[in-house]
């Protein structure tokens, strides 16, 4: 690449850079950062107590701990470690059937999470939101269903993988090393249902929003912004951070807290970078 366009590209990502925080400022980002984490947090129990009586319907309940593992395996640590305690608490108390009132206001409760996202992508593609409200929550309620369904069919595979292999290497020694590369395996099946479940919501949450095949800078974006964010928040965590000094009981919910705020900037940053991306190519940004 000669200066020229070097030049010129490096402009032009400047620009989308700047009109993409400047539209997070301006259409509140931070505060709406606030109000997804928050939410999804609020949402998490509700979410994990729907999988547990849908694991106790299907006549598998210890499923429900494997997908708390599972939710919990792209958090740092010493994040998810206290209050992934809470949740297998929360987890072990016997429950009734499936088809009760308490599971249709826990399914809405969990929903809450997916509307909070929802109002966030639509502030950052700029859309105002027009669909009705039913199919709305509809919507998020399928989110929550599908989410719940494919947790436990993760948690089965985690489950069922290791006897498989433990079977196959019995009989053919020299295939044992397999046995270690599971935990790899089902950590890069959980980053896989995180990419899925990101692009599915910036396809199918917005009212609007740039094609498909448009949405990828700003997801990329994400996930790459995630990764590092979790490495360094964890290593802050771990080394400088005293929660349990500063909030003693309070301190394993405020570091979820904080860092579910850090990865709903970032989200709530990428849908900006494609919309100023869309603004570009419209010739509309300065």
């Amino acid at each position: 690449m000669d200066e020229h366009p070097r030049r010129r590209w490096l402009d032009r990502t400047r620009k989308v850079l700047w009109d993409a925080f400047s539209h997070f400022n301006d259409d509140d980002g931070w505060a709406m950062s606030s109000h997804v984490s928050l939410s999804v947090l609020m949402a998490l129990f509700p979410f994990l107590i729907f999988v547990a009586a849908l694991a106790g319907f299907i006549g598998n309940k210890a499923l429900a701990d494997r997908v708390a593992d599972i939710l919990f395996a792209t958090w740092p640590q010493d994040v998810a470690g206290p209050i992934s305690t809470q949740v297998h608490d929360v987890l072990t108390v016997p429950r009734g059937g499936l088809l009760t009132a308490s599971i249709l206001i826990t399914l809405y409760l969990a929903s809450n999470g997916v509307e909070a996202v929802r109002t966030a992508l639509n502030r950052a593609y700029r859309v105002a939101e027009n669909r009705w409200f039913f199919w709305r929550r509809l919507q998020s309620v399928f989110f929550v269903v599908i989410g719940a369904f494919a947790s436990l069919a993760l948690a089965f595979l985690g489950l069922l993988g290791p006897l498989v292999v433990a079977r196959i290497s019995g009989a053919v020694p020299s295939l044992a090393p397999l046995l270690g590369v599971l935990s790899p395996a089902r950590l890069g099946a959980t980053g896989l249902i995180l990419v899925v479940v990101l692009i599915a919501s910036h396809i199918l949450l917005p009212a609007a929003r740039p094609r498909a095949l448009a949405l990828w800078p700003g997801i990329v974006l994400t996930l790459v912004l995630w990764i590092v964010s979790a490495a360094i928040f964890g290593a802050y965590i771990e080394r400088f951070a005293n929660y349990v000094a500063t909030y003693a009981g309070l301190a394993g919910v405020v570091a979820a807290l904080f860092f579910l705020y850090i990865v709903a900037v970032l989200m709530i940053f990428g849908a900006e970078f494609n919309a100023a991306i869309q603004r570009l190519r419209e010739g509309k940004l300065g």
